[in-house]
């Protein structure tokens, strides 16, 4: 009778025991079958977040063929760019009204001397911010690329007009000058004057290129 006493006491004892057990092996099956709770992963990202990111890396992708470029490495400036074009066409197509990805669209496409799709960026990009003078200066050496002076001087005249003082029209404003220089071709004496009196506000981020 003591004997089946024990026995009894023994088995409940091993009875409490397995719950124990159970946590220690890493958790019981319901708990490994609890459903993660969305939206908390430090990966996702808003449209807008996703949009941000594709124009930083096509961003920093042209600073690159910039500077192949500038040390003579034609083709592989020539990579650099497409990849910053296929980066800002992706980013433009999950947020259209991104005018800064629409700037490095014409950017990386007058690069790669595309300039039909150039102007087309540049275009949609002034339509949703027309003071930003950075695209202004680059529409503006577009056309000089492909020989068209008095567009080039329209733009440049805008600069002068709303945004004189910017590096923008600055650098613009050189680049017709040399643009003239090397045609020997006048200075357009009907420009518009550099009337500081009425310079708006203006985006003159140079976003390091």
């Amino acid at each position: 009778m003591k004997a089946a006493r024990i026995s009894i006491a023994f088995l409940l004892a091993a009875l409490a025991a397995a719950p124990a057990c159970a946590n220690f092996s890493g958790g019981s099956k319901s708990d490994e079958e609890k459903p993660a709770t969305p939206g908390i992963s430090s990966f996702s990202m808003t449209p807008r977040e996703e949009a941000e990111h594709l124009y930083a890396d096509g961003r920093d992708e042209a600073l690159k063929a910039k500077k192949d470029l500038e040390a003579g490495k034609t083709k592989n400036a020539e990579k650099k760019f497409r990849k910053a074009l296929d980066r800002g066409e992706r980013a433009v197509a999950i947020d259209p009204q991104y005018h800064e990805a629409w700037n490095l669209i014409g950017y990386s496409s007058r690069h790669l001397k595309n300039y039909d799709h150039a102007l087309v960026a540049y275009d949609k990009c002034l339509s949703i911010k027309p003071d930003y003078t950075l695209a202004r200066e680059y529409l503006g050496e577009a056309y000089l690329e492909m020989g068209n002076l008095a567009k080039a001087r329209e733009q440049l005249a805008w600069l002068q007009t709303h945004a004189a003082s910017s590096q923008d029209a600055k650098d613009l404003g050189k680049a017709v000058a040399d643009y003239e220089g090397a045609h020997g071709l006048a200075a357009d004496s009907t420009a518009a004057p550099r009337d500081t009196s009425r310079s708006a506000p203006a985006d003159t981020s140079r976003k390091g290129w």
